[in-house]
């Protein structure tokens, strides 16, 4: 475990009043009220530490199964991926890395002592977090773009013949992403509630915190969102246009189905975190909007993780290509665990299906 950055309570009251975990893990605390008295959250406290625990475990076991299995289809049919197959292996591995991270919010939630790693792991894990989370949006923002282009204007953005120009717009989208994330490894702490006899996993700074929320609002969301709305409104006007076929209409399902989950899990935490910016900045918000916001905060940002795990999913039941390199993946290790069995004495038949 590393140092824990002990504050007063003083410090602590006006420090947990506006700084709430970006993320949405953080966790309601006592913090004084506008005519003098203190703050009961218990009830967001135990509610956080039920509803966390159990939303998170499940979103990391489908999410963690799920994107492993896309990955495993994607290096399968390694040889004939497009350039929209490398944004999804990119985009994996940002889904992948970011549930690996809700164990530990989890833990937070579940332990009385609150956060019990320390601050160096409190640093990397936070980080880690929002890398992902920025870098899994803008490599939406990039399908949006390669279609669109690809679509309304019969430009290929990417080539086939180079392949390192896609691979080099993905490292991009990562290294802008650990940029956006140098605040977190700076600045994310694990601070004591002396109070509460408690430790969290929070961003210690005062005077950056409106900047880091506006940051977050412009170039975590809106910019991204604009730019999907804006790409997938033109590909839906060129696709009516012309006749309406079996493939154009299977194309225009995926089109809305992508962007409606999109926005579907992300719009409301974003709502959310919009209000919450506005009220941290003032000092006579009451306990009843504090306790409100604190579990609007949790059940938003959740709603917004989910969205890690739904994307296989989302390929598997709208994706004709995913779904039939799953099921021939999923036959060559039913396959193989067959031949397995017959090495333990077991005596079966395995036949592959490719369908």
């Amino acid at each position: 475990m590393g140092d824990v950055e002990k504050l007063s309570p003083g410090e602590l009251s006006d420090f947990l009043d506006i700084f709430q975990n970006l993320s949405g893990n953080g966790t309601a605390y006592e913090d004084c009220c506008p005519v003098g008295q203190v703050c009961d959250l218990t009830d967001s406290q135990e509610f956080e530490a039920t509803f966390i625990v159990v939303l998170y475990s499940l979103t990391f076991v489908v999410g963690v199964l799920g994107n492993v299995l896309l990955l495993g289809v994607l290096v399968q049919s390694r040889r004939t991926w497009s350039v929209t197959d490398t944004f999804i292996l990119h985009l994996a591995l940002t889904d992948v890395l970011l549930l690996v991270t809700l164990p530990m919010w989890a833990a937070q939630a579940a332990q009385a002592d609150g956060w019990t790693f320390g601050t160096p792991l409190c640093k990397i894990t936070g980080s880690v977090f929002m890398i992902n989370f920025y870098c899994g949006i803008f490599l939406l923002g990039c399908i949006s773009l390669d279609r669109y282009l690809s679509i309304v204007h019969a430009t290929q953005m990417y080539s086939r013949r180079k392949p390192w120009v896609v691979h080099t717009s993905c490292l991009v989208a990562w290294l802008f992403s650990l940029l956006l994330s140098i605040s977190d490894m700076i600045f994310l702490e694990a601070v004591v509630d002396n109070r509460q006899k408690t430790t969290k996993c929070v961003r210690n700074y005062f005077r950056w915190w409106l900047a880091s929320r506006l940051t977050y609002h412009l170039v975590g969301f809106l910019l991204p969102s604009a730019v999907m709305v804006f790409c997938y409104s033109g590909i839906l006007r060129r696709l009516r246009c012309g006749s309406q076929g079996l493939q154009k209409q299977r194309a225009i399902r995926v089109i809305v189905t992508v962007v409606a989950v999109f926005f579907l899990c992300w719009t409301p935490y974003n709502i959310t975190l919009m209000v919450d910016t506005l009220q941290s900045s003032r000092s006579n918000t009451e306990c009843g909007m504090k306790m409100s916001l604190g579990k609007a905060m949790t059940v938003t940002s959740t709603v917004g993780y989910l969205h890690c795990s739904l994307n296989p999913i989302l390929y598997a039941f709208v994706g004709v290509k995913f779904r039939r390199q799953l099921l021939a993946l999923l036959s060559a290790l039913g396959c193989r665990f067959s031949v397995a069995l017959m090495s333990l004495g077991n005596s079966c038949k395995c036949e592959q299906s490719f369908v």
